[in-house]
């Protein structure tokens, strides 16, 4: 995404009113930098800026209306908060059953342990796991 008009750097013009009037500031100073090597600033970066910039008088209005109107289109990180839950249900006894059977009749059956593993553990099998370990039992335990 190019800038409208690339000959207008409100953020340039924004630092270098700032770093004017706050030479010894470091912050600004740093920014400065990051500014002309990397060519941009990061969303907080540009808080602080115009945390700075609201500060210094002789900054027209305008200038750090932009600032903020930049701050506001870039994008910001969101942590979900999401949280994940073990629900609390009852183990079935039939899987059990299936598990054992099969694993009676073939003990070194990989996916069949895996299913035990994960039933042992509280973790409980998905629709289609107990689907899957269905047609094994229909298959494995032909009578």
């Amino acid at each position: 995404m190019g800038k409208l008009k690339p000959e207008v750097d409100i953020i340039q013009d924004v630092l270098q009113a700032v770093k004017q009037a706050k030479p010894a500031s470091v912050f600004i100073n740093s920014l400065y930098i990051q500014y002309i090597e990397r060519g941009g600033l990061s969303k907080k970066q540009l808080e602080g800026l115009l945390g700075h910039a609201c500060k210094v008088q002789g900054i027209p209005p305008a200038k750090l209306a932009t600032l903020e109107a930049i701050i506001l289109k870039k994008h910001s990180k969101q942590k979900s908060e999401i949280t994940i839950t073990r629900e609390k249900r009852e183990k079935d006894p039939e899987i059990q059953l299936l598990i054992d059977d099969i694993l009676k009749k073939y003990p070194e059956h990989k996916r069949v342990l895996f299913f035990k593993h994960k039933y042992d553990q509280s973790f409980f099998l998905n629709p289609a796991e107990i689907e899957e370990l269905k047609r094994f039992a229909k298959y494995l335990l032909k009578k």
